[in-house]
């Protein structure tokens, strides 16, 4: 059983590391201890959107009336959105499967292990056990929820992420813990059908990573659409002893008692790296994270790390970035190594968010002298005309060179349009060459073109 590369781990950081293995001539296995697709496919990324879409077209059923249409009464079917977010997992892992078939990528199932002599040890589960032995071992073993030591996850009062997507019963009312990518996320999609939701964020702004007006507008909206926000606040306790959750919450006006009947937790991950026998070979570790170089390479030669177990963004979109780089690196070609500075980030609640490069406030903290555009989607006439004017698209410049700094936006689709902003950063393009080159009209993009004009006092519409 010997191979060129053994990847540990199917999620979007091993799969595509795996297929462009074999493109590359490398005789390669993957080895998954659960689902094909890891977390990313089956538990985070893609059922997640399958949820929001079916928010989104009840929220659009419910406000019909606006479009010029009328409709009946409109009823969530909570089950019903449940298996379509399932089928939609499954219907991507299947399309795993058949990428690995086309481009002949032997995938074993079972939980791996490094040994002493750098073989990979893979237990069944049926508990029969296997050595195999490649040249170049990949860990993308990815994350899990993370768990406050003071509240545990039980998966019936208290849950993650993962339980959150496949609840038996919607819950009238849920509390929260966080407001990052994954808890803004669920507070619209149970809000919008019908479950009382209050976000708890220890921060003192929800997205407390996103510049301060994007946090600002989202906590705006998230007001008007009902959901309780409470910052600088913290969950001490919860109590499930009864029907539903007793919570203690820690605000900045004293210690709040409310009930509920679930607490989702989404305080971020925690890297899976217990159990994989990193100790065994002596891999280092540092703040729970797997040290490693800019090709992924760490200290043990022939082992290497990418994705949420390394210390990068827990991205999917990095993680595969990392899985190419690494493997290309690997077969002799010479790949740049990743631009961390140019990762977009997107947050698809509604309005969704996306983002690139600096804050301002970051930018101001380094020493920038900045110019600063900002172009509002109630100036849109393609927002307008959709009936989607919240929201706003900033702009970053340096003042001296006209580098393009950073780009945050908040809106509907601008998840879709924070791609030309990280493409033009990557080829240096200033300002003035985005206001030149024409835009359509009508269209949403438009303002990232009218916020650039903004920033050099040529704006048009607004």
């Amino acid at each position: 059983m010997n191979y060129d590369v053994i990847i540990i781990g199917s999620g979007p950081g091993g799969y595509v590391a795996a297929i462009r293995a074999r493109q590359l001539g490398l005789k390669t296995a993957v080895i998954e201890a659960a689902e094909l697709g890891g977390i990313c496919l089956n538990w985070g990324c893609i059922p997640t959107k399958a949820l929001l879409k079916s928010a989104q077209v009840f929220e659009y059923i419910k406000h019909a009336q606006e479009y010029g249409i009328q409709v009946g009464q409109a009823q969530a079917d909570f089950k019903a959105m449940i298996q379509r977010s399932r089928d939609v997992a499954a219907g991507m892992s299947k399309g795993i499967q058949f990428l690995f078939r086309k481009n002949q990528v032997e995938l074993i199932e079972g939980f791996a292990k490094l040994t002493r002599d750098k073989k990979v040890e893979v237990t069944a589960k049926d508990g029969s056990k296997k050595i195999l032995e490649a040249k170049h071992i990949i860990l993308a073993t990815g994350g899990r929820a993370r768990e406050l030591p003071h509240i545990k996850i039980d998966n019936e009062k208290v849950i993650g992420y993962r339980k959150a997507m496949y609840l038996e019963k919607q819950p009238k009312k849920m509390i929260i813990m966080g407001s990052g990518a994954i808890g803004v996320e669920f507070a619209y999609f149970y809000n919008s059908i019908g479950t009382d939701v209050t976000i708890v964020e220890f921060m003192p702004r929800i997205v407390p990573v996103e510049d301060e007006e994007i946090s600002k507008q989202l906590e705006k909206s998230y007001k008007k659409m009902g959901i309780k926000i409470l910052t600088s606040s913290t969950v001490e306790a919860v109590d499930t002893s009864g029907v539903g959750c007793k919570v203690t919450i820690k605000t900045p006006n004293g210690i709040e008692q409310t009930e509920c009947d679930v607490v989702l937790s989404a305080v971020g991950i925690t890297p899976n790296i217990e159990g994989i026998g990193l100790e065994e070979v002596g891999v280092k570790t540092d703040k729970g994270k797997v040290v490693v170089d800019e090709y992924y390479r760490t200290n043990v030669p022939g082992i290497y790390a990418i994705g949420d177990i390394t210390p990068g963004p827990a991205l999917a979109h990095v993680a595969s970035a990392e899985g190419i780089i690494c493997v290309e690196k690997i077969a002799g070609l010479n790949p740049h190594p990743l631009n961390y500075n140019n990762i977009p980030g997107c947050t698809y609640c509604q309005p969704e968010i996306a983002s690139v490069g600096l804050t301002e406030a970051q930018a101001r903290e380094k020493g920038y002298e900045i110019k600063v555009g900002k172009f509002p989607f109630t100036a849109s006439g393609k927002a307008k005309a959709s009936g989607v004017s919240e929201g706003f698209i900033k702009v970053i410049f340096d003042a001296k060179y006209g580098e393009w700094l950073g780009c945050h936006m908040i809106g509907a689709n601008v998840t879709e349009m924070i791609a030309e902003v990280v493409v033009a950063r990557n080829l240096e393009t200033t300002g003035h060459e985005i206001i030149k080159s024409v835009h359509p009209h009508p269209t949403m993009s438009e303002a990232i073109m009218e916020a650039v004009a903004a920033a050099y006092g040529e704006v048009i519409h607004i």
